[in-house]
């Protein structure tokens, strides 16, 4: 197609300088994404590091394999709280480390999600339960391929545990290492259970308060989701082996 060719001077050039400054200085992608300059291979190897540090566990000092940095990639969204980011920051944030829920404070807030669902601006109620909806159907395809992942990762790290006894000349260095690294994983699937457990009370909060304040039929669709969502969660494909107790409860 031919070119089309604006002319430019019904327009001050400030106020685009200005937006390109400001793009330019920050650190987080435009639309959602993570910049370029962020990205690696292993971005989100912290996951790991966090989880262990955490709960006072010495972090592997091995290299991630290729299913152990899928675990933690699939990760990242669902420990990320839901809808926690708006347009302004998904533009102008950063992208930041989470604390894992041994140590975040304060406790879990299940009111927040829903508050924030009410309170950002929006079209009509129809487009907050959209948004709903939204949320929690991307949560279950996000729960399909992280345990998909986890069942892999969990089933490779019972048979490195049994083959530890079998291993050669195997150092008092390398088997920490080995067990840090299948604590890690494991806690890393802890994690992600416990974020999908606060996701489903959070879910569950929101649309009660939506209910009340714009009844609508969507509500019926967005109670099912929210249903199979927590069904799956209730009865995950793979329980990682338990190395801490639980965390403070929640409130709201």
């Amino acid at each position: 197609m031919p070119d089309t060719t604006f002319p430019i001077r019904y327009f001050s050039p400030a106020p685009l300088l200005l937006l390109g400054s400001m793009l330019a200085a920050c650190s987080g992608g435009d639309f959602g994404r993570t910049r370029e300059d962020m990205r690696s291979d292993d971005m989100h190897r912290w996951i790991g590091v966090e989880a262990t540090s955490s709960v006072g566990v010495r972090a592997s000092q091995y290299q991630l394999s290729d299913d152990e940095r899928q675990l933690r990639d699939l990760a990242y969204p669902l420990i990320e709280p839901p809808h926690s980011r708006p347009a302004w920051k998904s533009v102008f944030g950063d992208y930041t480390p989470i604390a894992s829920p041994w140590r975040q404070t304060p406790v879990f807030d299940r009111t927040a999600y829903g508050r924030a669902l009410i309170d950002e601006p929006h079209r009509s109620h129809a487009s907050r339960y959209a948004q709903l909806i939204e949320d929690v159907r991307d949560d279950i395809s996000r729960f399909e391929l992280f345990y998909a992942s986890a069942v892999k990762v969990v089933d490779l790290d019972r048979r490195r545990d049994a083959s530890l006894s079998r291993i050669s000349e195997l150092s008092a260095r390398e088997r920490a290492d080995a067990v840090a690294r299948m604590q890690e994983n494991s806690l890393i699937v802890q994690w992600v259970h416990q974020c999908l457990e606060r996701r489903v009370s959070s879910y569950r909060w929101g649309l009660e308060r939506l209910v009340l304040q714009a009844p609508d039929t969507m509500a019926a669709d967005a109670d099912r989701l929210i249903g199979e969502l927590a069904a799956q969660t209730a009865n995950p494909p793979v329980e990682a082996r338990p190395i801490i107790e639980r965390p403070a409860v929640t409130k709201g």
